[in-house]
């Protein structure tokens, strides 16, 4: 399942690192950003074969063609419940816990990552949402999890918040809907669950009660991994899910997103990212 990096590769990366450095920007091979943190969230970008990677020590663009990253503005926090707005190509949300420690409560950059400002504090603040996520459908409607138990809510951006609800055990990940704002999806330890009242309610939604460490929603659908299953997939307008990518063996994967042309990058719980191709198949796979 792990595929080599080709010498060609490793060239460009080379190049591209000399290029950078000469503009004095931080432009390091991907596999060595990977051994020095860990990955809280993934978000592809349109049209390109570059992801957003929230980590432990800031958040960073990693060009997977070139298998390299680069450190976005000067943050160093600790960036979890990543999120993007669904439109605005450089509006991003997050949570998490400040380099001095404590917690980060809700900040928000405007402009690709280069500065943020803290936004709100959250129900019980400051807030440290380890899951959090925006409405596909109204960009203004966004879920927070603190704690692992409360449900939080916002539907002015961020700004102000309120507790909505409980939480499915052994929440993992968080996924809002595209088509309605009242809807979405949580991974757990016990399956994968749906709400359509904002959080109030749940109910299964995939057969098996196997563990689902990541779901990801986007215009073509929900995607999510079942352990022992592989990503499976289905359009959100009927549930009925396929296996699309399997065959992972005692691997899983962590903060899977969908890529524009087709395909997946996730982070692996072995601190790695993985490209799965169209058909499923790992085109790469780093370290």
């Amino acid at each position: 399942m792990i595929t080599n990096r080709s010498m060609a590769a490793l060239l460009i990366a080379a190049s591209a690192t000399l290029s950078q450095a000469a503009l004095g920007q931080e432009f390091q091979p991907l596999s060595e950003v990977l051994a020095t943190t860990h990955v809280h969230g993934l978000a592809s970008q349109e049209n390109t074969a570059e992801v957003l990677m929230a980590t432990h020590h800031g958040l960073w663009s990693v060009n997977l063609d070139n298998e390299t990253a680069q450190l976005l503005g000067d943050s160093r926090d600790d960036f979890m419940g990543f999120s993007t707005h669904p439109t605005e190509n450089e509006r991003y949300w997050a949570s998490g816990h400040p380099i001095s420690g404590g917690n980060i409560g809700v900040i928000e950059s405007v402009d690709g990552g280069e500065t943020w400002s803290k936004i709100a504090e959250g129900v019980g603040g400051p807030v440290d949402f380890h899951q959090m996520t925006v409405s596909g459908a109204n960009p203004e409607v966004l879920y927070g999890v603190h704690y692992g138990a409360s449900l939080q809510t916002s539907t002015d951006a961020g700004r102000s918040w309120e507790e909505i609800g409980l939480l499915p055990d052994g929440i993992i990940d968080l996924a809002a809907s595209g088509i309605s704002p009242d809807a979405l999806y949580a991974a757990t330890n016990s399956g994968l669950f749906k709400s359509e009242d904002a959080g109030r309610t749940w109910v299964k939604i995939y057969e098996t009660s196997a563990p689902v460490s990541s779901v990801h929603v986007d215009m073509n659908g929900v995607h999510a991994f079942v352990l022992g299953v592989g990503v499976v997939h289905s359009p959100e307008t009927e549930l009925d899910f396929a296996v699309v990518a399997d065959d992972f063996e005692d691997t899983y994967l962590l903060h899977l997103t969908s890529m524009p042309e087709g395909g997946y990058v996730a982070a692996t719980d072995g601190g790695g990212l993985v490209l799965l191709s169209s058909d499923g198949t790992v085109d790469i796979s780093i370290p």
